[in-house]
């Protein structure tokens, strides 16, 4: 009855979330974790890092203890962002999670109308999260979020209130976990001038399955199933695949594919390694150090670290 009500519930979201055109505050779609960017993004059923926070709320209802993890990612160019997620517990009242991220597109040159420099200026964005989880039966668990949202460009700045929504489904007997979430939907606060733009709304679902017989767990999401002109194929070509090895209970290796980030980094027909990631995690005492290295074909490739622990 549980699994019915699961995929009842991705097939209502499916039929009824609809929404086109460029959005604003676009850096909410940035893997910002290290283990997640290694996967290639797929990381909606996850349930044992704070860091799910930012893919779907209710994977932080299994976490135990207090846990913490901060996140640092070096962009292109001066482009660089971090982040930090938090989740603890609250007695009987479920478990709350808390976090911040930001990205700064660094410093530009100022000039006026005839091309004199004036000065410089900069750019970026950040959100707060606050979140909450709970157990709506044995095993399946729902979570939302509420961001406080805020881009800046030099005097310039826009605001905005997002919500997330999620739900997660568990057969711990079969190494199973289902994931669907609703990220982003909300309204703008305030505005770059009178123009209004939309927030990057994604409905994203996803499974992950821990192998049997092999230190593997294997991951699948797909991304913007709101976002298509083509309702058949084109709704699932925003996918990813992540491979996690854990070699020892203190070191794991990761693998990745986002077909979404290869199809948009193609040059021609050459793609080079574009949307492939890999990464590796490491525990030391009662630390959690990861990296990410994501590729980017001809433009360049992205570097994530982190760490993590229990309080």
């Amino acid at each position: 009855m549980k699994t019915k009500t699961f995929f009842t519930t991705v097939i209502f979201f499916l039929v009824t979330v609809s929404i086109f055109g460029q959005k604003t505050y676009d850096f909410l779609r940035l893997d910002m974790s290290p283990r997640a960017g290694a996967l290639g993004g797929s990381f909606v059923s996850n349930n044992d890092d704070p860091n799910v926070i930012f893919y779907n709320p209710s994977g932080l209802k299994l976490i135990k203890d207090k846990k913490i993890s901060f996140s640092y990612v070096n962009h292109l160019l001066d482009i660089n962002l971090a982040s930090v997620s938090y989740t603890q517990d609250v007695g009987t009242w479920g478990r709350f999670g808390a976090a911040f991220e930001y990205i700064s597109y660094g410093n530009f040159t100022r000039a006026d109308q005839f091309g004199n420099k004036i000065g410089e200026f900069d750019a970026g964005e950040l959100a707060l999260i606050i979140g909450y989880a709970n157990n709506l039966e044995e095993n399946f668990y729902y979570g939302v979020n509420i961001k406080f949202i805020n881009s800046s460009i030099a005097d310039q700045s826009s605001s905005a209130i997002a919500f997330d929504f999620g739900l997660h489904y568990s057969i711990p007997s079969q190494g199973l976990s289902f994931g669907i979430a609703l990220l982003n939907t909300g309204f703008q606060i305030s505005k770059f001038f009178n123009t209004k733009e939309d927030l990057p709304l994604n409905l994203v679902i996803g499974v992950s399955k821990k192998m049997a017989h092999l230190p593997l767990t294997l991951s699948v999401d797909f991304n913007k199933l709101n976002e298509s002109d083509d309702p058949n194929t084109g709704r699932f070509e925003a996918f990813s695949v992540g491979a996690e090895f854990e070699l020892s209970k203190s070191f794991s290796v990761r693998f990745g594919y986002n077909n979404e980030k290869r199809k948009e980094l193609k040059i021609g027909d050459f793609g080079g390694l574009a949307g492939f990631n890999l990464g590796v995690g490491l525990l030391i005492s009662k630390y959690h150090f990861d990296y990410g290295y994501s590729s980017m074909g001809d433009i360049g490739s992205l570097h994530r670290i982190g760490i993590s622990t229990s309080l």
